[in-house]
């Protein structure tokens, strides 16, 4: 059954009359995301496959963007929902909030991509003062019926109503310091019941209303609360971090409820197929007795591992482990699964595939191939640039931190999320986030984290809680991101009111104090522990083989998923590297060639003087000395970059930068022309400097005498670049070298600026060839970098071999942004109104500049056909990026050293799926 196909469904532009808008669980199955979210269409697909779910209804994403949209639920939503909920009834053998034996239900939020705790759930609903006592007697059991009545009136005064959800927990802290007990299951019926009166009176308080009676209010309220939390400030924020489209709306779930808090023979849970830290396969999970499944996320209460539960119900245990292999083996991937006992009986509440760290996703990945469960194709879309660039990440020197001067280890816990994190403690997110702007390294430190938290975790380094285990919010939410994590590390004390956490044998660690947390061991240590090169950056240096004795498995499978891209990919992967010792880097993480050397690069230090003398030149004569000065040294770099490339092609861009970046500071060099005038010291050269300065000072020098137009207005520039490049090559030649230089000219605008220097450099490379007996080959072609190139392509193309696009130039000036000006000003606005979805200068703005870049490719091989395409702005390195690079056809990306690696992973990706397999 597939959504595009099925008639209930609202399609663009139709109106709502005769769009079904709720499905039941018998009805959906796992390919209606869009329309029924992740978690509605896996409770489908779960009770499809015969496994124990709750029966229940979803409402449809369909229904909540018609909410959104126009502020009013579809006419025809509520007789939907009676009609459903009318099944719901009979099939239970019993109604919503019936006095004597109360049918209740969850109402769960669930969107198409996962994103854990960032909206709404309330459980228990239907109970009331009647219904608390029906419950109460059809369960034998007083305390069980007033938890959980306390537990709805705390969720739905909290989600629904939005009172703060302090006033509850904090009521909830005197009841038991009254009772003198330290958790929640010591307290008895009674006291219980004085805590939902208390509740109550919370809610008259701050909401200015009465706790509802009526059952089906409560549960209409709670899916207008849920169909709300989608443009909740903590859901769109995790959108934007996650890049996940704020158009997808969230549907419904309404499911009959199964109760984990009746008791010791019941409880609840969360399992995972494989640990989600590593991949290993095994049991995987957190457990907690007597105990609803809010308590397990939210970490408040500390679980038992999920191999436990063997011991405490082998019978539950063992249709657990079975209904685990079903599940991984339907979906063909780590499953994360959650699921309720009540009293011996299990319950499937969700599953879903599982977030996972860098290191498992890799793991997991070859070992499925391995399994013959998926192919190489469909293992390149379980992973991704991102995670490849998280493994490249430094890691702490365990011999440093085992006994360096100023670090000590304080404790640890559990190893939730990889990484190496070092920061200054802060104990809110509030905090968190000011500090990190300020320019400070912070790690987060909670009691456990909720996800009010989340702009707190974003902006933090790494987590440390000392309560949750690895399915707590914490735990999750940060292997999500990628942020380093240690959860449940219960021998640290932390006070979040007083700012501090209190280590075994007293040491109080303050606010500020630095802080080290090693999300792989799940170690914490006061100070700072140096980091030390990865393994998987070993590996790639050559330093590491991944068929070694003492090989790291994480080393083999990404060894393994690299050869699957190389030998996928369409794309060839190039580098922007300026000298040798980063062309051999370069190369030796699998660059095929340069596809940018920057000349500018090669005149600072020592050779800025002869800079300055072909600037200050005021003859002819002196103009050519300075030049013939710089030829032999631009000689030798292109020399040393053609041995380090030997056989691959190497594009050098000729100087593009305009020519003041390379004289001193305005306001210094004045300060210097006014002490020597004052002190009546010699200063002729300083004078004409300063004059030199003056008269080259632009208001917007990035669109002024640069690039090309510097060629054509400084007699003998490019034409000496252009004789270095040429001698070099052939001095190559002759040492029996292959080299393959390409020159670039920048910011070309117009095709008749290329001609004339393509004229001048012909002449000059036919002047060499003759002179040394060689024959070079030497390619000439151009940047795309202004959007009068990309509008002229096909004239451009005339005079061009290749095309390079500069994309981070174009995309200033399409955006008419000055990206050194506009990122440190109002981006960040930008971002948080949602106008960007992510900086156009990390990803490539498709409906702008990649509309530039489509045309200019079509219209340039429309005049040259082998019209060689590449692009070597950041945008190369860039996973999203990659993927349209490929879609439009280039040839090549290019992008820093270090980038190399995840451009080569996604061109594989992009070469096996134009629309990819998405897990998040």
């Amino acid at each position: 059954m597939s959504e595009n196909k099925d008639p209930h469904v609202a399609q663009p532009g139709t109106s709502v009359e005769g769009v079904k808008f709720v499905y039941d669980f018998t009805e959906g199955n796992k390919d209606l995301k869009d329309l029924l979210g992740g978690k509605g269409a896996n409770l489908a697909e779960m009770t499809n496959l015969g496994l124990p779910v709750p029966p229940g209804f979803t409402i449809t994403t369909e229904a909540c963007k018609t909410y959104l949209d126009s502020g009013e639920e579809p006419a025809a939503l509520r007789d939907e929902v009676s009609a459903h909920l009318d099944a719901l009834e009979a099939t239970m053998g019993k109604k919503l909030g019936q006095a004597d034996n109360p049918l209740l239900v969850s109402v769960r939020s669930g969107a198409k991509f996962s994103m854990p705790g960032m909206m709404d759930t309330v459980l228990n609903i239907g109970l009331s003062d009647k219904s608390v006592q029906g419950l109460a007697k059809q369960a034998g059991d007083d305390r069980f019926a007033w938890d959980s009545y306390r537990r709805l009136i705390q969720m739905f005064g909290k989600t629904v109503l939005g009172v703060d959800g302090e006033l509850f927990e904090d009521a909830l802290e005197a009841a038991k310091a009254a009772k003198k007990v330290t958790v929640d299951t010591e307290l008895e019926a009674a006291d219980l019941k004085k805590l939902v009166t208390k509740f109550k009176k919370i809610v008259k308080t701050e909401a200015g209303r009465d706790f509802p009676q009526d059952p089906r209010e409560q549960m209409d309220l709670a899916i207008k609360a849920v169909f709300d939390s989608w443009n909740g400030d903590r859901a769109k924020l995790y959108r934007r971090q996650e890049r996940i489209p704020h158009d997808l709306g969230t549907a419904v779930n309404v499911c009959s409820m199964v109760f984990g808090n009746l008791g010791p023979d019941s409880g609840t849970g969360v399992a995972f197929t494989r640990d989600p830290a590593s991949g290993h396969q095994g049991v995987y999970g957190d457990y907690l007795q007597n105990a609803q499944g809010e308590d397990v996320v939210a970490g408040i209460r500390n679980t038992v591992p999920l191999a436990d539960l063997e011991s405490i119900d082998k019978k539950s245990y063992d249709q657990l482990m079975q209904i685990m292999e079903t599940l991984e083996n339907h979906y063909k991937d780590l499953c994360d699964i959650e699921f309720t006992i009540e009293r011996g009986q299990l319950w499937m509440l969700q599953t879903r595939v599982g977030k996972r760290t860098a290191g498992a996703a890799f793991r997991i990945a070859t070992q499925l191939v391995d399994q013959g469960l998926i192919d190489e194709a469909e293992a390149l879309c379980r992973v991704n640039g991102a995670q490849l660039a998280q493994l490249m990440f430094p890691r702490f020197d365990d011999e440093y931190a085992r006994g360096g001067e100023g670090v000590e280890q304080v404790g640890r816990g559990i190893a939730a999320s990889p990484g190496a994190a070092v920061g200054k403690a802060v104990f809110d997110s509030y905090t968190a986030v000011k500090w990190s702007r300020s320019g400070e390294k912070v790690i987060l430190i909670r009691r456990e984290t909720n996800p009010d938290d989340l702009d707190g975790m974003i902006a933090a380094e790494g987590i440390l809680t000392s309560r949750g285990g690895k399915t707590s919010h914490a735990a999750v939410v940060a292997r999500g991101m990628g942020k380093t994590c240690v959860c449940g590390a219960e021998e640290l004390e932390v006070d979040t009111k007083r700012r501090r956490m209190t280590v075994p044998g007293g040491h109080v660690v303050e606010e500020g104090d630095v802080v080290s947390i090693d999300g792989s061991s799940g170690k914490v240590y006061l100070g700072e522990v140096p980091v030390v090169p990865s393994p998987v950056v070993e590996y790639f240096e050559g330093r590491m083989h991944p068929g070694a004795d003492d090989a790291d498995e994480l080393v083999e499978a990404v060894h393994r998923m690299m050869a699957f891209a190389d030998r996928k990919r369409r794309l060839r992967v190039r580098a922007n590297a300026d000298n040798a010792e980063d062309a051999l880097r370069a190369r030796r993480f699998g660059a095929q060639g340069i596809g940018l050397c920057r000349t500018e690069h090669m005149f600072l230090g020592d050779r800025r003087e002869l800079v300055e003398r072909l600037i200050l030149a005021d003859t002819e004569v002196e103009r050519e000395e300075s030049l013939k000065a710089l030829l032999p040294l631009q000689k030798q770099d292109f020399v040393e970059l053609f041995e380090a490339m030997d056989g691959l092609p190497v594009t050098i861009r000729l100087l593009d930068p305009p020519l003041h970046e390379f004289l001193p500071d305005i306001t210094e060099l004045s300060v210097r022309v006014a002490l020597a005038e004052s002190r009546q010291e010699p200063h002729e050269n300083e004078l004409r400097l300063l004059q030199a300065v003056h008269r080259l000072h632009e208001q917007n020098p990035m669109l002024g005498l640069r690039g090309v137009r510097l060629g054509l207005v400084i007699p003998g520039l490019f034409t000496m670049q252009v004789r270095a490049i040429a001698e070099a090559a052939a001095a190559r030649r002759t040492a029996k070298g292959d080299p393959r230089a390409e020159i670039m000219i920048p910011l070309v605008g117009t095709v008749q600026e290329l001609e004339i220097v393509r004229e001048e450099a012909d002449q000059v490379i036919a002047e060499v060839e003759e002179a040394t007996g060689t024959s070079l080959k030497l390619s000439i072609g151009t940047m795309i970098e202004l959007p009068r190139a990309a509008l002229t392509a096909g004239q451009i193309a005339e005079a061009a071999q290749f095309f390079s696009f500069g994309t981070n130039d174009l995309t200033q000036t399409v955006w008419g942004f000055s990206r050194d000006d506009v990122e440190a000003s109002f981006f960040t606005a930008y971002l948080e109104k949602g106008i960007f979805g992510v900086s156009p200068f990390e990803t490539i703005d498709k409906d702008g500049v990649g509309s530039l870049v489509k045309l200019a490719a079509k219209a340039g091989r429309e005049t040259r056909p082998d019209l060689k395409l590449g692009v070597c702005g950041e945008h190369g390195g860039d996973p999203e990026s990659v993927h349209f690079f490929h879609e439009v056809g280039l040839d090549y990306v290019s992008c820093s050293p270090f980038r190399i690696p995840v451009a080569r992973l996604e061109a594989g990706r992009a070469a096996v799926t134009s629309t990819g397999s998405d897990h998040r």
